[in-house]
Order: C-alpha cells, then structure tokens, then sequence
C-alpha cells in the first residue's frame, strides 16, 4: 500500500458535485421559466441567486487550490472544470436575463426545446462527476451530452429559420435571435464540461 506522507486534499470532488446540483437547480428555474405561454421573468431573480451561489464555490476551489500542495488531479485540470461549471451556470443566467431585460411576452418555438435540453445535459454532469471520482462509467455520460448539444444545434437552427420566416418586426427578430443563441450557448457550455471530463479521464487512464 502506498504511503502519502502529505495527505491529499480530495474535497475539490465534493465542490465539483455541489457546483452540479446547482447547474441543476438553475436549469430547472430556466425550464419553469419558458414553461408557460408568457414567460416568468421573475424567475431570472431565482436563477440569479443560484449562479451567486456557483460563483462563491467556485471561488472557494480556486481559494482551496492555491492552498492544497497535493490535489486529486492536476491543478490546471480542476481549475478548468471549475471555470467550465461555472460556465454553464452565466450561461444559463444570461439567458434568463436577456429573456427578461426584452420583455419576451410569448415563448418561440425553440425557447422551450432548448431549456430542456439544458435541463438534460445538466443532469448528466453530476453522474459523470461522480463516474470520474470512481475511474469508471464516465464515457456514457459524456457521450450523452455531445448528443444532446448536436440537438440543441438542430433546433436552434430550425428556430432561427421560423424566426425568419414568421417575424416582420425586426426588433423582435433581434430580441429572439438573441435568447436563442444564448440558450443554444448554454448547452455548449455542458458540452465544454464533458470535453474537459474527458480530457482528465484520458490523462489518469
């Protein structure tokens, strides 16, 4: 048995797991709200608190690394799953907050579809964590959220294309153009995520 005269400091995974049930957290409040045919804008209050609540473990991380002489993986492997957890959390914000500072008053075809695929690959990140702690089962679950991103894609671009099709106004066009690439965004940041995941599984064999 080998013996570690420094011990190693393995909350960063405990982090990493909290940082994911709040990714959660946030993409249901977004999911609620475009549930309804008038979106809840004071939902974007909500997730708001929720991505404050991502900032401060994520800060925390990055306080613990600066202190911890051995860690569980390399130090700019954790560094770059926080930032890329984190990521997810401003995208999801920024979507929230867009759809509010425009006062979107109906839900598009597409603003929908996306938050549920957010919601989906959010739910695959907490598992996939925990397959990466226990150096088995990762694959599956990174491979479900390149999948769905590849989803998010295809509806993004049918949505575009109705929104081109179907809006007159070019305010509008703008205002919706816009909550969707940032909803589409937001499941680039949970393929950013299982990239990284992967890297790291890849690098410890």
């Amino acid at each position: 048995m080998a013996f570690r005269l420094i011990p190693r400091e393995e909350k960063f995974y405990s982090d990493f797991q909290a940082l994911a049930t709040q990714l959660q957290e946030g993409a249901r409040l977004l999911e609620a709200m475009l549930a309804p045919e008038h979106p809840v804008w004071d939902q974007a209050d909500a997730i708001k608190r929720v991505e404050h609540k991502c900032d401060s473990i994520t800060h925390e991380v990055i306080q613990r690394l600066n202190r911890t002489f051995v860690t569980p993986l390399d130090r700019e492997d954790i560094h770059a799953l926080a930032r890329t957890l984190d990521d997810v959390m401003d995208a999801i914000d920024a979507a929230a907050a867009v759809i509010r500072l425009y006062r979107l008053e109906s839900v598009r075809f597409g603003a929908r579809e996306l938050a549920q695929i957010i919601t989906a690959s959010t739910a695959q990140i907490r598992p996939a964590l925990d397959a990466l702690e226990q150096h088995k089962g990762l694959i599956t679950h990174a491979v479900e959220i390149n999948r769905l991103e590849n989803e998010a894609d295809r509806i993004h671009q049918q949505a575009v294309s109705r929104l081109f099709e179907d809006e007159h106004d070019p305010i509008r066009v703008i205002k919706w153009k816009e909550t969707l690439d940032f909803l589409e965004a937001a499941t680039d940041r949970c393929e950013d995520v299982a990239n990284v995941l992967e890297g790291v599984m890849v690098k410890h064999g």
